[in-house]
């Protein structure tokens, strides 16, 4: 690496440090790290990747304890639905959408010490639940006994990447072969800006 890669290296870290500043603290940031539906996870999910990549462990560890003691209690229900995405207007597209963004915060922040693929809240709720809800969902959609979609319900569903990373953690083959199978790069552009990871591969690769 030369000079100027260095550098270049550094300012980029520096923008990120600077950015999870900004969404910690500011009202924007605050307000949304507080909702209660995918913009909070979301929110974690920025900020765990962030995290990461600029060695903040106090942010990791935040994003954790949020994930296990707010998001996992305060969004699931018991059967492993999400209610508040149930309730509004596309409950298929955004069911999907918030699972998909609370495996990342898993697949990013799961170490042998603090496994997030097995935590379980005493009333059995789990990530592990969440897959098992949707999954039967995503093998065939006409059994989805909800509303559907108020638009773009055809093109769901699609490959994401939460299959892919729940299971090769679980060592589950029918997850994987979903996420094989589903189309990963669709041509809808509403269907594009709500998955989160593009290229997932990347993301295994060690």
């Amino acid at each position: 690496m030369d000079r100027g890669d260095y550098n270049s290296s550094l300012s980029r870290g520096a923008w990120f440090s600077d950015y999870l500043q900004w969404i910690s603290t500011h009202l924007n940031g605050r307000k949304e790290m507080n909702e209660r539906n995918n913009h909070s996870v979301c929110w974690f999910v920025q900020a765990a990747s962030f995290g990461v990549f600029t060695e903040n462990q106090s942010m990791m560890e935040l994003c954790r304890e949020s994930y296990k003691h707010t998001l996992l209690p305060e969004q699931m229900a018991e059967d492993g639905s999400f209610p508040h995405e149930l309730c509004r207007t596309k409950p298929y597209s955004y069911s999907n959408f918030v699972l998909d963004n609370m495996v990342t915060l898993c697949h990013i922040l799961s170490t042998p010490a603090d496994n997030l693929w097995e935590y379980t809240l005493p009333d059995g709720r789990s990530i592990r639940k969440g897959m098992e809800f949707l999954f039967p969902y995503l093998t065939d959609k006409d059994s989805w006994p909800y509303q559907q979609d108020i638009e773009h319900y055809e093109d769901w569903p699609v490959g994401m990447s939460y299959p892919l990373f729940a299971g090769l953690a679980w060592g589950k083959e029918e997850y994987v072969n979903l996420w094989r199978h589903l189309e990963q790069s669709p041509t809808n552009e509403e269907v594009r800006r709500n998955m989160a990871i593009r290229q997932p591969l990347l993301w295994v690769i060690d």
